[in-house]
């Protein structure tokens, strides 16, 4: 994995590995620093999540939160993971969203937020509308052209969201009236 970081997830000092399913785009990546990426680096994967929280027990042996993330919901889990984060660091996450309610999403924005005034970099995957918003995020576009620098405003998070609360009636009419054809 990129940054000697596990493919299910973790800090760098995780090694461990349940099941190879790292894709070609894994492969294809070439990372370029300016200095080493520092320990409080992590990278928080939704789809393996489950797995790394059985890992951070594993290491962890009840001398902090990363202990009890199997008592807690995967929601509570995975913000406890990123809220334990108080340095600068390299952080990479892979659809967060998934796993939070919206009110969950704006509180890690936050905590996003402050780190990185600490200097910390996210690299993050998601469709989140809300994550999106980061104030001063670069948003890179993947799609079938390739790889590409988007507005805010124009990434299909925001554009499918906004029109969806602000013309819901048309919009529900419109899938429903589709949907019956």
């Amino acid at each position: 994995m990129v940054c000697g970081f596990s493919a299910e997830g973790g800090s760098r000092n995780y090694r461990f590995s349940t099941y190879d399913d790292c894709s070609d785009l894994a492969d294809a990546l070439i990372l370029y620093r300016k200095r080493a990426i520092p320990p409080s680096s992590f990278f928080l994967r939704a789809e393996s999540f489950f797995t790394m929280a059985t890992q951070a027990r594993d290491y962890d042996r009840g001398r902090s939160a990363m202990s009890a993330l199997h008592e807690m919901s995967h929601g509570e889990g995975f913000l406890e993971i990123m809220l334990s984060r108080n340095a600068p660091g390299l952080y990479l996450m892979d659809e967060p969203e998934s796993a939070l309610s919206a009110g969950r999403q704006l509180a890690l924005l936050a905590h996003m937020h402050r780190l990185a005034e600490q200097g910390a970099q996210f690299i993050v995957a998601t469709h989140s509308p809300i994550l999106l918003g980061l104030p001063g995020a670069q948003i890179l576009q993947f799609d079938d052209d390739g790889v590409r620098p988007c507005d805010y405003e124009d990434t299909d998070a925001y554009r499918i969201t906004a029109s969806f609360i602000n013309h819901r009636d048309v919009l529900l009419r419109h899938l429903f009236t589709d949907e019956e054809r």
